[in-house]
C-alpha cells in the first residue's frame, strides 16, 4: 500500500515517472476489474500471484530503523513475511541500493530488478583474433574472401562462436608478423578485407588497428547502428564525425549529420544559462565544435582561432549539419540521416530504447562513449544505455561493435586513463 500511495504522488507529472506511475495504476485497476481480490492476492498469467499488501503494525524493525520512512515500512512488511513464513524463501526486490544493503543486514534476501548487468571486462568488444596456416592468409590477400572453416571457428577463443560484422585479425600460426585483417560477413559466411580509404576521411588517418575497424564500421551503408566504445582519447566523436561529413557533404548519401549528446555536467551544474536554445546549448556542444573545427584544419581549410567555430556554422547555415539536445527527440522520425549519439555511457536503456527507435528509411546511428565516464547518478558502467546495447545487437547483421582500446590524442591524456 505504501507503494500505491508513493506511485499516487506521480501521477500528474509529465515525465517518465508521470508515465510510469499511470500505466501502473491502469494495469492495477484492470486486475482488480477482472474480479480478483487483490487483498487475498490475484493470479497472473505467467502464474505469480500479485497482491497489495499492508504494513504490518508490529515493530519488527530495529530501533535505528523507525517506521515513518516509506522504505522502512515496505522492509518491514517484507521481514514481517519472512517470520511469518519461516520455511518459504522471501526476496525482497529493490532498485534503492541502500534499502538492499538495510534488507541484507536484517536477513533479508534482496535482489536488484536488473537482470541484464554486464561487468566492463565482459562486455562484448566486436574484435577477435584467429591463428591459422600462413597459406590461408596469403588466399585472404588473393581472393578478397576467406570461409570460415570449422578449424578455424574451434580456433576462436570463448565459445567458438563468431558475430555478425565481427573483426578479425588473422594471423600466421608459424610467423606473429604475417597477418591481415577483416570483418565476417554473415551473408557470405567468410571473413572480408576491412575498407581503408586511401586518402582517410576529411584528413583523418587510422592510427591503429581499432580505428581502422571503426572507419570501415563507419563508411559501411550496410551497417545502419554502429557502437564505439573506448575511454577518453581513442578517437570516438572524431572519427564518427569525420565519417559523416564525408558520407554526407561529400558523397551526398545522407542529407545531414545530426549529432546530439546527453547534457549531464561533470561536478557541480554553474546553473541558469541565459539566452535562446542555441546559445543555452553552446557550453554543451562545445566538444562538437571543437572535433568539427579539428577536421576542417585537417583538410586544409582556413581556421583561425579568432574565426574558430565558423567551419561548423558554415556547414549548419547550409543544413548538411545539425546540433541538438537529445531532450526533445521522442516522436520524431529522423531518415535518411547521419545520426550520431556522443557520450551515450550517461544514457539509461530506455532513453537508448528511444533513440534507436527514432531511425527512419535510410538512417544510419553511431553510438559513442566510455563506461568509465559516467555522469549520470542513476546508471553505472554495467547497466547504462551504452553497454544495454552493445550486449543486445552484437547478433545482428545490421550492426557492428568496436572497443578502441589505445588513447591517440596524446601520451598524457593516454596515461591519465590509464593510471588516474
Amino acid at each position: 500500500m505504501v507503494v500505491i500511495e508513493e506511485v499516487d504522488k506521480f501521477k500528474r507529472d509529465m515525465s517518465e515517472n508521470g508515465r510510469h506511475a499511470r500505466h501502473f495504476s491502469r494495469w492495477v485497476d484492470e486486475l482488480r476489474k477482472s474480479g480478483g481480490d487483490l487483498s487475498a492476492g490475484v493470479k497472473l498469467p505467467n502464474g505469480c500471484i500479485f497482491r497489495v499488501g499492508f504494513h504490518d503494525s508490529e515493530h519488527v524493525l530495529p530501533p535505528e530503523l523507525q517506521n515513518s520512512s516509506a522504505d522502512n515500512r515496505i522492509l518491514s512488511l517484507a521481514l514481517s513475511l519472512k517470520k511469518k513464513n519461516p520455511k518459504q524463501t522471501i526476496v525482497f526486490v529493490t532498485k534503492d541500493v541502500n534499502l538492499r544493503i538495510k534488507a541484507d543486514a536484517l536477513g533479508v534476501k534482496a535482489e536488484d530488478y536488473e537482470p541484464s548487468n554486464v561487468e566492463p571486462d565482459a562486455v562484448y568488444n566486436g574484435v577477435t583474433t584467429i591463428e591459422t596456416d600462413g597459406h590461408l592468409v596469403d588466399e585472404f590477400y588473393i581472393q578478397k574472401k576467406l570461409p570460415l572453416t570449422d578449424e578455424m571457428k574451434a580456433a576462436l577463443p570463448g565459445s567458438g562462436e563468431i558475430n555478425p560484422n565481427e573483426y578479425i585479425f588473422i594471423k600466421d600460426s608459424a610467423n606473429p608478423t604475417h597477418t591481415a585483417m577483416g570483418r565476417f560477413s554473415l551473408e557470405l559466411d567468410s571473413i572480408v578485407p576491412i575498407f581503408k580509404p586511401v586518402e582517410g576521411i576529411w584528413g583523418v588517418f587510422p592510427k591503429n588497428a581499432e580505428q581502422s575497424f571503426a572507419i570501415d564500421a563507419l563508411l559501411n551503408d550496410d551497417i545502419k547502428l554502429v557502437s564505439l566504445l573506448g575511454k577518453a582519447g581513442t578517437g570516438k566523436t572524431l572519427l564518427a564525425i569525420a565519417a559523416g561529413l564525408l558520407k554526407t557533404v561529400d558523397e551526398g548519401v545522407f542529407s545531414r549529420v545530426l549529432i546530439s549528446r546527453p547534457v549531464f555536467p561533470l561536478g557541480k551544474d554553474i546553473g541558469f544559462l541565459p539566452g535562446d536554445i542555441e546559445e543555452k546549448l553552446n557550453p554543451w556542444m562545445q566538444p562538437i565544435y571543437d572535433n568539427i573545427d579539428f577536421l576542417f584544419g585537417a583538410t586544409g581549410q582556413k581556421t583561425s582561432r579568432r574565426g574558430a567555430g565558423r567551419g561548423c556554422q558554415e556547414l549548419m547555415n547550409q543544413g548538411l549539419v545539425s546540433i541538438e539536445p537529445l531532450t526533445y527527440i521522442r516522436g520524431r522520425s529522423i531518415p535518411q540521416q547521419y545520426m550520431i549519439i556522443d557520450e551515450a555511457q550517461n544514457l539509461t536503456p530506455h532513453e537508448i530504447k528511444t533513440i534507436i527507435t527514432r531511425a527512419g528509411d535510410h538512417t544510419k546511428i553511431v553510438v559513442t562513449g566510455d563506461s568509465f565516464q559516467i555522469d549520470n547518478p542513476y546508471v553505472d558502467s554495467a547497466n547504462n544505455g551504452l553497454v544495454y546495447l552493445v550486449e543486445r545487437f552484437k547478433n545482428e547483421s545490421i550492426s557492428a561493435h568496436i572497443t578502441l582500446q589505445k588513447g591517440e590524442r596524446s601520451k598524457l591524456s593516454e596515461l591519465a586513463s590509464n593510471l588516474l
